[in-house]
């Protein structure tokens, strides 16, 4: 199983909210054993930048994760979200 989590930070706060529907727009892709889209609590102790959202994907192998990449919603999500978004940083790891 591979899993897949995406950290984002928006540009400005007055963004949050439609960076958020447009990651929302992953959940409609069929191609994952499981999908989630959360607001980061942002209560760590530990100074420093914190993600705002994190996109978490459970996916059963190579080909399930590069199906989910290439659905449309997949495109409309990144369509929405780039312009608002500062930054992006993506994990893929083989879970036992």
């Amino acid at each position: 199983m591979i899993r897949h989590i995406v950290f984002f930070t928006s540009k400005r706060p007055e963004n949050r909210e439609t960076i958020r529907e447009g990651l929302e727009l992953l959940k409609g892709i069929p191609d994952c054993r499981h999908l989630e889209i959360g607001s980061n609590l942002a209560n760590d102790p530990i100074p420093g930048p914190s993600p705002d959202f994190i996109v978490y994907g459970e996916f059963d192998d190579e080909a399930q994760l590069a199906a989910y990449k290439s659905h449309p919603l997949y495109q409309q999500a990144i369509q929405r979200v780039r312009p608002l978004r500062e930054l992006r940083i993506a994990a893929d790891f083989m879970a036992d």
